[in-house]
């Protein structure tokens, strides 16, 4: 029995060895080349070591910096003797947040984001709702980092030149789609110079402000000490109290790139806890640095809001006033951290079609979206994301302060959700854990913290757009269970046809095998492609032998065995699938030969079945001359729209293919009523 592993793609070269064609080539050009599964180097050449991954996850929480203490300082308004206040609480919800999320990922080492957690620790019901949470988060990852580089950009040129900015912002989502679509690792060596001159000019800016003003310290320790009072006088304990949670939920888009670390283990660099522990790490250090330092450098700067500008592009002109070369600096500085936010919008496009990948695979999506294409990317979702965000900056008109509303939402109830899932599992598996009291009050503190900024952030900003984020999650839901059930209904009709043919299988499979001849290549052939062993392809093989009765005096066995996202974990996962596939092949052949026909199997693995299905049998139909292809196909009694969304049309795809090629194939049906 053959088995072979090789990549699929739509540009690969046809049977004969025909040349791509010219859309073949600009795709290629475009996307790069696809990848071979045959390569034993392919998972250590995909994977990410921390530092790359904490280019690739860790700039969606780094590039937050642009705005979530732009908006808590707003939101503070005249009593920014309170930003030290926030500034300490800001570093330490971040090290919290972080530091629980290292725990998840020790014990989700495969994949710890709030969709796997909440499925497996709370129940499917839960779980989809933090995978919806999530899928509306991720768009609005794209769209507010793509918003907020805009924003920064645009704050060093004249007021005249911000009609582009849409036009920009587009082409930003645009290039990352195609980014994306190459491959991971890809993108992230592309973006990496990025990374590295925001690190080093905010790094500066940032000590230097600090540095610059030392001398200025004790002036504004007396002007926070008459604020505090006058606060007292004017607000009371209360009031200040009430003013610094709601601009320290405010600024909660500070915190809202954590997640993605543990999300995106599985494109880390075995072992994946640990690259996934370190690149935490990595990303929390240099979060808590850079917001909690801007917030300082505004109290000792003494900055204020202006028209058309960020905070920090105010700042970073205040830092620069005078010294040589600084509107230069500004100019490297501001650009530098617009970039920064359109890598952290690849965030978005690196664990939003993998959420989406995951739930797919458990049937809340259609099961198109757990597919890779020839680069091994998850390309629906890729495209998805990215037309989403569009429509998203498109609706929003790129206004940064309404995104970052309906963005935080969605975060902070994942947030909850996950902190929530560890204290119940922490607190059911105590009698086997050493320090479960400490890690249990992690749990509880980040509880408290997340769903304090969630319940603030959807009271204060209800009115302001939260409310579309809200209604825009359940109609999803709403969308998730009616697929679900779908396909719930869907699979027991197939089961239903399986449990009708198990009398005829039954007496078939205690036949004792008759003495067959040899298979003859020069005879009759029955070629059968299925995709697993199960009620379609028994009902297409036993319809062949009885409508063609006597005819065929050979069949080969023809299966796929298909790598989405599911099985794409390892090179352990890769031959896993093999042996499955095999088997399955297996199978049919022992029951062709109890029929009474001579039978062989041909298996191989790739990402698109279409293409590899069309590749075994030409093979096929070289070697054995007089061969017809047969595929079953589920048909409904009534045709509807989602069918073809929900359902893969595979076999009239492949019966193109073949008969483009000279080839015959019939397509037998099994029918299923609606």
């Amino acid at each position: 029995m053959g088995a072979r592993k090789s990549p699929s793609s739509p540009e690969a070269p046809g049977a004969a060895g025909e040349p791509p064609s010219f859309p073949g080539r600009v795709r290629r050009a475009l996307f790069g080349s696809p990848k071979s599964l045959a390569d034993s180097s392919l998972f250590h050449r995909l994977t990410l070591v921390p530092f790359l991954a904490w280019i690739g996850l860790g700039a969606d929480g780094l590039s937050s910096s642009a705005y979530g203490p732009d908006e808590a300082f707003r939101t503070l308004g005249d009593h920014t003797y309170l930003l030290l206040v926030l500034a300490l609480m800001t570093t330490g919800t971040v090290l919290v947040i972080s530091a629980a999320y290292k725990r998840i990922i020790e014990e989700f080492p495969h994949g710890g984001g709030g969709y796997v957690v909440a499925t497996k620790l709370l129940g499917e019901k839960v779980g989809v709702v933090s995978g919806c949470a999530l899928l509306v988060d991720y768009v609005l990852t794209i769209a507010v980092s793509i918003a907020a580089a805009g924003d920064a950009i645009f704050s060093f040129l004249p007021l005249a030149w911000h009609g582009v900015k849409p036009a920009a912002e587009v082409a930003f989502v645009l290039g990352l789609i195609v980014l994306n679509i190459r491959g991971v690792r890809e993108s992230v060596m592309v973006l990496l110079p990025v990374f590295m001159v925001f690190l080093l000019t905010h790094a500066a800016a940032i000590l230097g402000g600090v540095f610059a003003h030392a001398g200025q310290v004790p002036a504004v320790a007396a002007e926070v000490g008459g604020g505090f009072s006058r606060g007292m006088a004017t607000l009371g304990l209360g009031g200040m109290a009430a003013l610094l949670l709601k601009a320290y939920s405010m600024g909660g888009g500070t915190y809202t790139g954590i997640e993605a670390v543990s999300n995106g283990l599985p494109i880390m660099r075995e072992p994946r806890a640990k690259t996934g522990r370190r690149t935490m790490t990595y990303m929390a250090a240099s979060l808590s640095f850079t917001a909690a330092g801007l917030l300082v450098c505004y109290l000792l700067w003494r900055v204020a809001p202006v028209e058309g500008k960020t905070m920090n592009a105010v700042l970073f002109e205040r830092l620069a006033g005078g010294l040589p070369f600084g509107t230069a600096l500004v100019w490297v500085t501001l650009v530098s951290e617009g970039l920064l936010l359109v890598v952290a919008a690849q965030a978005g496009f690196i664990d939003g079609p993998r959420v989406l990948s995951n739930m797919a695979l458990d049937n809340w999506v259609p099961r198109r979206f757990a597919s890779l294409s020839g680069r091994l990317t998850t390309l629906n979702g890729i495209v998805l994301m990215g037309a989403l965000a569009l429509v998203v900056l498109l609706y929003t008109r790129g206004d940064l302060r309404s995104l970052v509303v309906m963005y935080s939402i969605n975060v902070f109830l994942t947030f909850s959700l996950s902190m929530l899932a560890m204290t119940v599992w922490t607190l059911k598996s105590r009698a086997s854990r050493r320090h479960w009291r400490r890690r249990l009050g992690l749990f509880v503190v980040g509880l408290l913290l997340c769903s304090t900024v969630l319940v603030v952030t959807t009271i204060e900003k209800f009115g302001e757009g939260g409310w579309v984020t809200i209604v825009v999650t359940a109609l999803l839901l709403g969308l998730c269970f009616l697929v679900r059930s779908h396909y719930r209904l869907f699979g027991c009709k197939l089961a239903q046809l399986y449990r009708e043919m198990e009398p005829v299988v039954a007496a078939v499979e205690e036949r004792t095998p008759d003495a067959l001849p040899p298979l003859d290549p020069s005879r009759p052939t029955a070629a059968l492609l299925v995709a697993g062993y199960g009620g379609l392809g028994v009902h297409t093989m036993l319809t062949i032998k009885r409508a063609f009765a006597g005819h065929y005096r050979n069949l080969v066995v023809i299966c796929v065995g298909v790598v989405d996202t599911g099985e794409f974990k390892g090179a352990d996962a890769l031959e896993a699938l093999q042996a499955r596939s095999d088997a399955t092949v297996a199978k049919y052949v022992d029951l062709a030969e109890r029929i009474g026909l001579p039978a062989v199997g041909r298996t191989a693995l790739g990402t698109d079945v279409v293409d590899e299905a069309e590749r075994l049998c030409l093979e096929v139909a070289r070697e054995f001359r007089e061969v017809t292809f047969f595929a079953g196909q589920v048909i409904f009694q009534r045709d509807q729209w989602y069918h073809h969304l929900l359902h893969n049309d595979t076999a009239f795809a492949i019966q193109k293919r073949l008969q483009w090629s000279g080839r015959t194939m019939v397509i037998l049906p099994a029918r299923v009523a609606s």
